[in-house]
């Protein structure tokens, strides 16, 4: 295949579970698409049937891939799985199918207007939380973003919607560059891509909330440890960030 215009990436470690049916339903939303594409499950080191699955699902899934990387945390997982890309436009999206590939279509005149870096968020006007969030989970959410706000990256109000996509340039630059493994690795890539000039969309997106997952209260406290380093490397310079002089269009 030529290279397709959109990579999809899925991190994935032990979603034989939930894959299946989001693979399902992401082909049956795709099959109709304008534009070619291609779609990544990138493996964290899945201990459960992850991998076979995928490979059986190659046969019946329209371009459907296995990247089978490192182990080691989402960032990781995601890292491998836009450098292992091929389209012009790559997204990473999470496994449970939270926010459906139909809202990529939403994105695709951002990348016509210009934009490097277009980003799913459930805080600004627009977006759809079915159901919406319990209160207590809203108010540590945003407790967090302004902290982050004030670290890094000022006037973004949802840097964790597992809903992201880049140009080919901007993911290759980005991603080669990110180092944190765990939770603040969105944090760090949007950081990376704010620092090297790319221009960022932040646009409302409908995310269906599973309220059956939950995120321990501790991961708050990694999250935070996490962005404060990103904060220091930045200002050290521990990151190689040449200057941009072109980018490629998307045509």
């Amino acid at each position: 295949m030529a290279q397709p215009y959109l990579s999809i990436i899925i991190p994935a470690y032990n979603e034989a579970e939930r894959l299946p049916k989001t693979l399902v339903q992401m082909d049956k939303a795709l099959a109709d698409a304008e534009f070619t594409y291609e779609i990544l499950v990138s493996d964290n080191g899945s201990r459960d049937e992850t991998r076979a699955i995928v490979r059986n699902m190659e046969k019946v899934v329209r371009n459907l891939k296995l990247v089978d990387g490192k182990t080691g945390g989402k960032g990781i997982a995601v890292r491998e799985g836009m450098l292992a890309a091929q389209g012009r436009v790559r997204l990473f999206t999470d496994a449970d199918d939270s926010t459906p590939i139909g809202e990529f279509a939403k994105m695709m005149p951002y990348f016509k207007e210009g934009y490097d870096v277009v980003i799913g968020s459930r805080a600004v006007r627009g977006a759809v939380l079915d159901p919406p969030e319990p209160f207590y989970r809203q108010i540590a959410g945003k407790a967090i973003n302004i902290v982050v706000q004030l670290l890094l990256l000022p006037g973004l109000w949802d840097t964790q919607c597992g809903f992201k996509a880049f140009t080919a340039d901007a993911a290759i630059r980005v991603f080669s560059r990110s180092k944190i493994p765990g939770w603040a690795f969105d944090v760090e890539i949007l950081s990376l891509a704010r620092k090297m000039g790319y221009r960022i969309k932040e646009m409302p997106v409908h995310w269906i909330n599973d309220t059956r997952s939950h995120v321990k209260f501790a991961a708050g406290f990694q999250f935070l440890g996490e962005a404060l380093k990103v904060r220091w490397w930045l200002w050290r310079g521990s990151y190689p960030l040449a200057a941009l002089d072109t980018r490629p269009g998307l045509g």
